[in-house]
């Protein structure tokens, strides 16, 4: 069995870790069930691409073409990691 087949190519960082202007792939949501729950109806679901727009107190991201505005708290609780260039 593969075991780096599950790894990511890329370091994992928090929402508010990632850099303005990438692309991004949520990997994972850190926070109670219902908080998560509404995340996902938002369209931060596990493996979406999302492209963080702005970092001005709050976070800026494009998700599922609409522009949604996260707290720093929230954000710290969305973990993501770059999507390379190749995919794009």
């Amino acid at each position: 069995m593969k075991s780096n087949a599950l790894k990511p190519k890329h370091p994992l960082v928090d929402l508010c870790e990632a850099r303005v202007g990438s692309k991004l792939r949520v990997r994972d949501l850190k926070s109670h069930p219902a908080v998560c729950q509404r995340l996902r109806e938002m369209g931060f679901c596990e493996f979406a691409e999302i492209h963080k727009v702005a970092d001005n107190g709050a976070l800026i991201c494009q998700v599922c073409g609409a522009r949604v505005a996260l707290s720093r708290s929230l954000g710290k609780q969305i973990i993501v990691e770059p999507v390379s260039a190749a995919k794009a």
